[in-house]
């Protein structure tokens, strides 16, 4: 017997039909002798509707309020879901965040998990129920209700999973696993088995919408195997697992893209010490999240700064950036928004030479120019216009000797 989490998400719940379907699976997860503890997520564009309706009240809703708010979506499905397994002769019991204590911190919209007070799950699956959580939220330290982001379900399930030191944490999606590129624009992708942890960290922040990365961070953390599934049908998904599992490994795993990337250059930097803090700080302070920086030394004491910034800070960066030159005697600020990032990704990398060599060669035999390079131990990514992503996408996954065979 195992004790099993199974986390759905909106696309598997979207209607009473799917629903039935998800209870279906869970009562079979039940019957084959499992404690099962369910995640949910709210109905396919719910969240978004309530959304619509929060700006109709007021133009810059409150966001304690808004919380409350977005938090129904969630009640919603996992009292459906209970029901239906309560009909179906199963005992079932649906469960908001604060009622099982996802505590968390106060930063509404996005809030942090602090801890998991498990001992009510506990006693419920003592008792044979199968437990119906909501996933999303929690509350802080003053019995606010809180949400935890986009995503925020993945996050939720791979928590409670770690609380309850669970067997494994299933994740259900529209997809049936992780596949080596994005399969829309590479049709020669293919599923993968296994995953590492840091593999699916990466590529979670790399552009890959398969699992949320602060869910990859608590699954590596606690160690809690991961299994990427659909919803619609029974095959096996991908497992995301440590890398000492003995899972065999790929020089590089898979290729990512990410389209939501925009670039900012300041020119003729002074070269001097503390430039870089005085550039950078008012970014951070705006909330802006900075991944590559570049920097180019020019002659007579001047330099080049350049980075990435999301897609949606860009014109913030821009502006921001643009009152820093003037204070530090830049020359000028140059932006562009019509940039995409691709990487390749693999924990095998680290021993091998030669991926560098082989993805700059791709790229510039297809003729596509690399405007930045960013690398670590697993990942090495290169910026390019925007409008060569697919190419790149399907060219890199061919070298690197990924394409399904026919």
């Amino acid at each position: 017997m195992a004790l099993v989490v199974q986390k759905f998400g909106g696309t598997s719940v979207a209607n009473i039909e799917r629903i039935r379907n998800v209870a279906q699976r869970v009562a079979k997860t039940y019957d084959q002798g499992n404690d099962v503890v369910v995640i949910l997520s709210a109905m396919s564009g719910v969240t978004d509707s309530l959304i619509s309706l929060a700006q109709q009240a007021a133009e810059d809703p409150d966001k304690r309020e808004l919380d409350a708010l977005l938090a129904t979506g969630e009640q919603t499905t996992i009292t459906l879901l209970a029901m239906m397994l309560i009909s179906m002769g199963y005992k079932a019991q649906s469960m908001l965040g604060h009622q099982i204590e996802v505590v968390t911190d106060s930063d509404y919209g996005n809030a942090r998990i602090i801890e998991i007070n498990s001992k009510r799950l506990q006693q419920l699956l003592e008792k044979k129920n199968i437990v119906v959580v909501a996933g999303f939220q929690g509350y802080d330290m003053k019995g606010n209700i809180t949400t935890l982001g986009r995503g925020g379900s993945d996050t939720s399930g791979v928590a409670i999973a770690a609380a309850l030191k669970a067997d494994v944490c299933e994740i259900y999606t529209d997809v049936d696993g992780v596949y080596t590129a994005d399969p829309n624009i590479c049709p020669k992708a293919r599923k993968l088995k296994t995953i590492t942890y840091d593999e699916m960290l990466n590529m979670a922040s790399l552009g890959a919408k398969v699992l949320q990365i602060r869910s990859v961070g608590f699954a590596k953390k606690y160690n809690i195997p991961v299994h990427v599934r659909s919803s619609f049908n029974e095959e096996e998904g991908t497992m995301v697992v440590s890398e000492d599992s003995g899972m065999e490994q790929l020089i590089v795993s898979g290729v990512t893209h990410d389209k939501k990337q925009a670039r900012v250059t300041l020119t003729k930097v002074p070269d001097q010490p503390g430039i870089a803090a005085k550039v950078f700080s008012p970014i951070s302070e705006a909330g802006i999240i900075v991944d590559m920086i570049i920097q180019n030394t020019r002659k007579e004491g001047k330099t080049d700064m350049t980075f990435t910034v999301p897609k949606g800070d860009y014109k913030r960066a821009l502006e921001i950036s643009k009152k820093v030159a003037q204070q530090v005697g830049a020359e000028e600020v140059l932006g562009d928004n019509n940039i995409a990032m691709v990487s390749v990704i693999g924990v095998g990398m680290k021993n091998h030479s030669g991926v560098a060599s082989v993805m700059f060669n791709t790229l510039a035999r297809e003729n596509i120019n690399i405007m930045m390079i960013g690398t670590s131990e697993i990942r090495i990514s290169c910026v390019i216009e925007e409008k060569y992503t697919e190419l790149a996408v399907r060219v890199l996954h061919t070298a690197f000797g990924l394409d399904a065979e026919e």
